[in-house]
């Protein structure tokens, strides 16, 4: 039997090391041009948060992991009788709240470094899908990458939005906060329960059983920092702009 105390400490240390990246830990300085490229390009992440999630489904055949990620994507796109905005609706309107205008979602594209990421993130899954362990790499890829570190970058982010999105008392967010939360690592791996809500944690269950399975915990250790070294590529592009704030 694993450790998972073990794997806990060294994951909890990668989500240190991405809340230290110059740009998330200085994001509420950041001039607001800065701020708003950064969540332009951001957008173009998390457009290619589907097909990602897609991609790793068509590669998956552990049946308890396909319905966790099912029921994951369908999130994304509430409501069949089309009344309700999808999750990525929610982010642009969040965006204009946040004085990002519609002219500039029109003239914005993603930069070379974004669509380094975009790529890299789908080449990744692609791997993972081509080992026979595949469903423990699909799905901690998807933990990872597309849950627990996307709750740390909103939270890092709303530091930054917090003072726009909050009116009277009440938070007006239907994006990034909320994301911030339901995707967030609210267990420990060694702690987790039918009960644990979140989508990492709903992932983690199934991740931590397929692991038990495994005569290493290698696999795991590498994609999760493979999933941290895109990442932190991808907020790279924006160091500039933190030198700026020091100068």
């Amino acid at each position: 039997m694993h450790d998972l105390h073990d794997l806990d400490r060294f994951e909890d240390a990668l989500i240190e090391r991405f809340k230290e990246h110059p740009v998330l830990a200085n994001v509420t300085g950041l001039p607001d041009e800065d701020f708003a490229e950064l969540l332009l390009q951001r957008r173009f992440v998390s457009l290619a948060f589907t097909p990602s999630y897609d991609l790793a489904i068509d590669l998956l055949s552990d049946e308890a992991g396909l319905r966790i990620a099912r029921v994951i994507l369908r999130e994304e796109y509430p409501d069949g009788s089309g009344r309700t905005p999808s999750h990525r609706e929610d982010m642009t309107q969040d965006m204009s709240r946040l004085g990002i205008s519609r002219s500039a979602l029109v003239a914005s594209r993603p930069t070379a470094e974004t669509r380094q990421a975009i790529e890299d993130t789908l080449e990744l899954i692609a791997g993972a899908g081509g080992h026979a362990n595949a469903d423990l790499r699909l799905l901690t890829v998807l933990r990872f990458w597309g849950e627990v570190l996307v709750s740390v970058e909103y939270g890092r982010l709303w530091e930054r939005m917090a003072p726009l999105l909050t009116d009277e008392g009440r938070n007006r967010s239907r994006f990034y906060y909320p994301h911030h939360v339901h995707d967030a690592k609210t267990h420990s791996l060694a702690t987790l329960s039918l009960l644990s809500g979140s989508h990492s944690d709903r992932l983690a269950t199934r991740v931590t059983e397929l692991l038990a399975q495994e005569e290493s915990t290698d696999c795991f250790r590498e994609l999760e920092e493979r999933a941290l070294q895109l990442k932190t590529r991808f907020y790279d592009q924006f160091l500039p702009a933190v030198d700026r704030v020091a100068v």
